[in-house]
């Protein structure tokens, strides 16, 4: 057993420290990464809770609760920068990798220190897959929001499509990496492949008004 809340200690107080002594924009990528291991910490337990209130199985609980849970909490932080503090779309995709990263580092150590590393390459994989699904379906988040907002229509109808947009990747990938074989194979490189296709509409927004 593991002791998830002293874990966010042991990495966030040196996170939180070493914010005071970088700029601005390493300092708000710091505080980001530290929100999204809050958010890791605090979906994990709405999550392990709904577990048990539903009795369901851990692979249930994976495909139909997490994911919700999971993005909804993300979509938080967005809409707070979003809404509050006008962030223009380039610095939202910023702050959407930040979150993202945060949250798979915890959860990735989280993981590992519960599981077991097994191997290099199981490690690695477990690094490529989920760790860049988070960050994945937080940019596909937070495009959708950015679409939005660019057309002057971000509603509540419009989060709620952006933020079914990003559950269903990310339970997309839970139901494939449940399953032995081809589907786990395809759950491992979705991600990535993802990563890679959404970096052109990245560099196109790096290159136009933000």
């Amino acid at each position: 057993m593991i002791y998830s809340e002293y874990l966010l200690l042991c990495i966030g107080v040196p996170v939180l420290l070493s914010s005071f002594f970088v700029r601005r924009e390493a300092r708000r990528y710091s505080v980001l990464f530290l929100i999204g291991m809050v958010t890791c910490l605090i979906s994990g337990y709405i999550s392990g809770y709904l577990h048990l209130v539903t009795g369901g199985t851990p692979e249930e609980t994976a495909v139909y609760i997490a994911p919700m849970v999971e993005e909804i909490l993300k979509l938080l932080p967005l809409l707070f920068l979003l809404s509050v503090l006008r962030v223009p779309p380039l610095s939202l995709m910023q702050c959407a990798a930040a979150l993202g990263t945060g949250f798979a580092t915890f959860e990735n150590c989280c993981f590992l220190l519960q599981n077991g590393t097994q191997s290099l390459t199981y490690t690695l994989i477990r690094g490529l897959a989920v760790g860049v699904m988070h960050i994945v379906s937080l940019l596909l988040l937070t495009m959708g929001l950015s679409t939005a907002r660019r057309y002057n229509a971000l509603s509540t109808s419009s989060v709620i499509g952006a933020l079914s947009l990003s559950v269903t990747f990310h339970a997309l990938y839970n139901l494939l990496v449940s399953a032995p074989g081809a589907p786990s194979i395809i759950a491992y490189t979705l991600p990535l492949l993802t990563a890679l296709l959404l970096y052109i509409p990245f560099r196109g927004m790096t290159s136009g008004d933000t």
